[in-house]
């Protein structure tokens, strides 16, 4: 090689960030899901309505992980290999935590109507992306994990004999994330909707769309809680999703009962 020449490397020859095994967090998380599931077969009021409560809260933060992992493999496959630095691709839920996200508005929502939505975050660095179309793949992937594990659930809950508890827990969960994909599928700036058309928007429009992200979403929330109709119509497509899989209104109502206790 003369002086002053530089070879480029080949993709397929470069150095990938090594990636870690999945975290213990996450598989103690699977294990507080499936020990709610357990509790919830106990045939009394008092371990059905605390193994539903486990059953749902712990499988939300397990379908967290799934959904932020999604985004970050996506990501990872698409240029952006910085999330394997970043842990993104361990299921470590502290890795995705955001306390507006994954705390204040999700208890604000379980305390006013017992949907845990919202959930947490992974920065993707998108100059990284190597087109378009990945950068929307990137975002889309997320809420289909939610569609996919609230399509299954709904499928076992309904086909697989199992008792009254567990039944009801499952098919809330299954709700649970039908109107989590319902939810990040809007075209709202800062929902992962929103992430999908976004590289195809013009630069005013982004640029627009960055100034009103910080709050669009929790403006929305509000609306969904304050505005009947707009909720009205929210519950109502996640309720047509959720029965096109063959969930049970029956079971995620008795679900939601056990869930939120105190709303009786």
């Amino acid at each position: 090689m003369a002086d002053g020449q530089t070879r480029r490397v080949p993709d397929r020859l470069r150095r990938r960030p090594r990636q870690s095994p999945v975290s213990p967090i996450f598989l103690l998380l699977l294990a507080i899901t499936v020990g709610g599931g357990v509790l919830s077969t106990v045939p009394n009021e008092v371990s059905i309505t605390a193994g539903v409560m486990l059953l749902v809260l712990a499988g939300w933060a397990v379908s967290l992980c799934l959904h932020e992992f999604a985004h970050a493999a996506v990501a990872y496959r698409g240029g952006d290999t910085s999330v394997a630095n970043k842990g993104y691709l361990t299921l470590d839920i502290r890795r995705y935590l955001n306390p507006m996200l994954s705390f204040v508005l999700p208890l604000f929502f379980v305390l006013a109507g017992g949907i845990p939505l919202v959930g947490g975050a992974v920065w993707i660095n998108d100059w990284a992306i190597r087109s378009r179309f990945n950068r929307s793949m990137v975002s889309l992937a997320g809420p289909m994990i939610n569609l996919v594990l609230g399509a299954l659930l709904a499928v076992v809950s309904t086909s697989v004999p199992m008792p009254i508890g567990l039944f009801a827990g499952l098919s809330y969960l299954a709700l649970v994330q039908v109107l989590a994909f319902v939810l990040n599928i809007l075209p709202i700036p800062g929902l992962d909707g929103f992430g999908v058309l976004e590289p195809y928007l013009s630069p005013d429009s982004r640029e627009l769309a960055a100034k009103v992200r910080p709050w669009a979403p929790l403006a929305f929330f509000v609306l969904l809680l304050g505005v009947p109709a707009l909720g009205s119509a929210f519950f109502w497509v996640g309720d047509l999703i959720f029965s096109a899989f063959g969930g049970s209104s029956r079971g995620a109502g008795l679900g939601h009962s056990a869930f939120t206790p105190w709303l009786r």
